[in-house]
């Protein structure tokens, strides 16, 4: 018996016996779908992470009093007892840092009010800058002008607002030179950001940008501020911050030999720890899709035993025409591998359905790998070679003639 007519067996008796190969697949289905979905999810998302969400640029640096991204307790009450930084600390690092393109600074509320007329908006990030903070994150004005060294020296009343701030608190008008009530407080609009879409299904255009300065008087001034760097390029990034890194911890009396009494960190560092993370869900998704296979394995198993017994005959009468062990061997391992392939396959297209459908649903970013494909039908042949192994061997073993007496 050829490979392709041990395929089209399988194949036939998969057809023969709808209900049953259905049942028998469940498993892998469910398992290979599952991997399928995990995989491209962590891909999805390392790719929004990286694009969306620490959107710095390969060559910002952020220091801040404490790291943006706090991942045990001690390390958040050792940053309660830093000293706050400060608008001097950006002046400082903005005049001392000669490696750096631009110097900036920001602070954010992430409850603010907006209100025009009768419209009104929640839950609006609130954020406060330098006018050098939009070019370091390429912060784009579509319509209006942006914040100036003026705005923030007067702390002026000025805002630019995102796009969901146009449609919700002033539609159908030109928003520039209106006034919008900012958690009661007063704004002319000078400016309105490009339209950036979601982020883990919250929308990225829900924001006021005021002057640093404005933000401070408005909500308080002991806040720790964030220093943001630009460098001449990615090479130069770790001069750039180095050099911040010296300014800080001269201004803070840091001694020599000691830790920061700050946090330095770079996009490469957020990405680092974004990866362990996702690595370690990554892996204990697929451990758990793992039973399932297993399942489906055992269960590939249990069917390819009924199948040896419903085919003695039929095995005998192959040996008695001259089929050896292995050539029988071959041929259940070649119908129980392409049992659990089509599973596979199956489990592939539910899986990328799945990934599909909660992107289109809630925005969760979904990447379809190639090679996450192929490892999933290779996986899924696998079990099948896997567990088929023992109904071949059992199979390969029969006496030929004790087969063809055999009658169910």
């Amino acid at each position: 018996m050829t490979t392709l007519e041990a395929v089209r067996i399988a194949l036939q008796s998969l057809w023969a016996n709808k209900l049953r190969s259905v049942l028998t697949l469940l498993g892998v289905v469910i398992g290979v779908a599952a991997v399928i979905a995990v995989v491209t999810f962590v891909n999805g998302i390392n790719g929004y992470v990286a694009e969306k969400v620490f959107n710095l640029g390969a060559d910002v640096f952020i220091v801040a009093k404490t790291s943006p991204v706090i991942t045990n307790v001690d390390q958040y009450l050792e940053g309660l007892k830093r000293k706050d930084m400060t608008l001097e600390d950006y002046e400082a690092v903005r005049d001392g840092c000669i490696k750096c393109r631009y110097v900036g600074a920001t602070t954010f509320n992430a409850n603010g009010h907006v209100s025009y007329g009768e419209h009104t908006v929640t839950d609006t990030w609130v954020r406060g800058f330098t006018p050098s903070m939009l070019p370091i994150l390429d912060t784009e004005i579509v319509l209006g002008r942006p914040l100036n060294e003026t705005d923030m020296r007067i702390a002026a009343p000025v805002a630019i607002i995102g796009q969901d701030i146009v449609d919700n608190v002033l539609p159908n008008t030109d928003p520039i030179g209106k006034e919008i009530r900012l958690d009661g407080s007063a704004y002319t609009v000078i400016g309105v950001g490009k339209r950036e879409g979601k982020t883990l299904g919250q929308s990225r255009d829900n924001y006021v940008i005021i002057p640093i300065t404005a933000w401070q008087r408005q909500y308080g001034s002991r806040v720790s501020i964030r220093i943001v760097g630009k460098a001449f390029g990615v090479d130069r990034l770790s001069d750039a911050l180095d050099e911040a890194r010296v300014i800080m911890r001269s201004r803070r009396h840091d001694p020599p030999g000691q830790p920061d009494s700050f946090a330095a960190e770079t996009n490469e560092s957020f990405l680092s720890l974004w990866s362990d993370l996702s690595s370690n869900f990554f892996i204990a998704m697929v451990a758990i899709a793992s039973i399932s296979l297993v399942v489906g394995g055992i269960v590939i198993m249990n069917i390819m035993l009924v199948s040896v017994t419903e085919r003695t005959r039929e095995i005998g009468i192959r040996k008695a025409l001259g089929a050896r062990r292995l050539d029988v061997l071959r041929q259940f391992l070649i119908e129980s591998s392409t049992m659990a392939l089509v599973g596979g396959v199956i489990g592939v297209l539910f899986g990328v359905a799945i990934a599909k459908t909660v992107t289109l649903l809630i925005g969760m970013p979904s990447v379809i790998k190639l090679w996450a494909v192929l490892a999933g039908l290779a996986v899924s042949a696998s079990v099948g070679i896997f567990f088929g192994v023992y109904p071949a061997r059992r199979a390969a073993r029969l006496d030929p003639i004790t087969a063809l007496r055999f009658e169910l």
